[in-house]
C-alpha cells in the first residue's frame, strides 16, 4: 500500500494552491454565493490553468488525468476555498457529452465553457415524481418529420436559468412506467416552451436552482447525444465517479471547518487558558481528526480502484453516504467549537456546515446509498 502522490500530483496541487491564493479571498467568496455565481474572473483563471477539464481527452482541448487525481484537485480546490464550485460538477458532466456527443456537441460545449468560464449547459434529469427512481420520469421525447418535440418537466436544476443549454433526458414516445427507452438531447436554454422557476436553497448558493418546465419543445433529431433509448445507461457510466466526486467535496469542506476550528481552539481564551486546553475540546477536535482519516482513506481507496479497472459500485456507494454524512459532522462539531459565533456569517464553519448537507441529498440520498451498498453487500457475502 502506497499512499505517496506522484511527482506530478504534487506539482500540481502546490499550483492549484498557487492560483486560489493569488486569485481568491474570504471577501470573494462571500460575493459568489451572495451573487450566486462564482466570479468569471476565477472560473476563467482556472480553466486557463488547465484545471477545468481534468480527464478529458486532449484532442478535445481538455487535460489527460486519472480519478484519483481529479479527486485530488476537486477536494483541494474546496478545502482551500471553504465553497462549492460548480465548475468541478462540470467536469463530470462534460465526460457525457464528450464520450456519447458528436464532434459538433463537443466543440460546442467545450468551447463555451472555454469563452465563458461557467458550465455550458445544465443536467435536467430528476422530476417531482422521479428523483431517486428515475424510470418514473413522464417527459418524454416524441420523434415527427425530423424533429423531437419534448414535453414534462424537471426540477433540482442547478443552473436553471443561467446555462445557456440543457441536457436533457426524456421518455422515448411515452411515459409508461414499463418504458425504459430514456435518450438525452442537448437543446438551447432559450428554446420556444422552455421556462424556468427559481428554487431557494440553504446552502451552495454560488449557483441557482430551478424547476423546468418543458412545453412542446421543438428541437432537431441532431440534438439526440448518444444512443436513441441508451441515455439511462449511458447516464450510469459515470454516476460511480459522480458519487466519489461529491464524497471529494464533502471531505474538502470538512477539512476546511478543522482548520478552522483546531485553530481557534488554540487562540480562543476561557477561564484563563485557550478552550483547546480543556478536555471536551480535544475529544472533539480528536474524533473530527479520525473522522478525517478515514473519509480520506475511504475515498482514495475507491478512487484507486477505479483507476485500477475494479469495481467500485459498492464502494461509491459506502464512500457517499460515510463521507456527506461524516463531513457534516464534522462541519457540526467545527460550529460547536466556535460557540455562537460558528452560527453567525462571520465564521467559515456555518458556511460549510450548509453546504456539506446539500451534498448528503446530490447524487443519491443516504438512504439511496444504503440500497445500493444493502444488494452488493449480500451478493458479496453470498455462498
Amino acid at each position: 500500500m502506497d499512499f505517496r502522490m506522484s511527482e506530478e500530483q504534487e506539482l500540481l496541487l502546490e499550483s492549484l494552491c498557487e492560483l486560489i491564493a493569488r486569485e481568491v479571498t474570504e471577501a470573494d467568496v462571500k460575493t459568489w454565493y451572495e451573487n450566486h455565481a462564482v466570479s468569471e474572473k476565477f472560473n476563467k483563471a482556472f480553466i486557463e490553468a488547465g484545471f477545468g477539464f481534468l480527464g478529458i481527452p486532449e484532442e478535445h482541448g481538455g487535460t489527460p488525468a486519472d480519478v484519483t487525481t481529479l479527486m485530488l484537485v476537486s477536494e483541494e480546490v474546496v478545502h482551500q476555498t471553504c465553497a462549492t464550485i460548480p465548475l468541478l460538477s462540470n467536469i463530470l458532466n462534460m465526460y457525457d457529452v464528450v464520450e456519447f456527443g458528436t464532434p459538433e456537441q463537443i466543440k460546442l460545449t467545450m468551447d463555451i465553457t472555454k469563452e465563458t468560464g461557467s458550465p455550458a449547459f445544465l443536467l435536467a434529469i430528476s422530476e417531482p415524481q422521479a428523483g431517486s427512481d428515475n424510470m418514473r420520469m413522464t417527459t418524454t421525447a416524441v420523434h415527427k418529420d425530423g424533429k423531437v418535440i419534448l414535453n414534462g418537466s424537471k426540477t433540482w436544476i442547478t443552473h436553471g436559468g443561467v446555462a445557456p443549454y440543457a441536457l436533457v433526458f426524456a421518455k422515448e414516445d411515452n411515459s409508461d412506467l414499463t418504458n425504459k427507452a430514456i435518450s438525452m438531447y442537448l437543446v438551447p436554454s432559450d428554446t420556444p416552451g422552455i421556462k424556468f422557476a427559481p428554487l431557494h436553497k440553504i446552502g451552495q448558493t454560488t449557483t441557482v436552482f430551478a424547476e423546468m418546465y418543458l412545453d412542446n419543445v421543438v428541437c432537431d433529431e441532431s440534438c439526440l447525444v448518444g444512443k436513441k433509448g441508451e441515455g439511462f445507461m449511458q447516464l450510469m457510466k459515470n454516476l460511480e465517479v459522480e458519487r466519489l466526486l461529491i464524497s471529494s467535496f464533502s471531505l474538502g469542506l470538512a477539512q476546511a471547518a478543522m482548520d478552522d476550528a483546531a485553530a481557534y481552539a488554540g487562540q480562543r481564551m476561557q477561564f484563563g487558558k485557550t478552550i483547546g486546553s480543556f478536555q471536551l475540546i480535544q475529544q472533539k477536535l480528536t474524533d473530527m481528526e479520525i473522522k478525517i482519516k478515514n473519509m480520506r482513506n475511504m475515498l482514495y481507496e475507491a478512487a484507486w480502484k477505479a483507476d485500477n479497472g475494479i469495481s467500485i459500485k459498492l464502494d461509491s456507494a459506502l464512500a457517499k453516504r460515510y463521507i456527506c454524512m461524516t463531513a457534516t459532522e464534522v462541519c457540526y462539531e467545527a460550529m460547536q467549537i466556535f460557540g455562537g459565533l460558528g452560527y453567525t456569517t462571520e465564521t467559515r464553519v456555518s458556511r460549510a456546515w450548509q453546504d456539506a448537507r446539500g451534498w448528503e441529498f446530490a447524487g443519491g440520498t443516504n438512504e439511496i446509498m444504503v440500497h445500493i451498498a444493502g444488494r452488493e453487500i449480500v451478493k458479496k457475502y453470498a455462498k
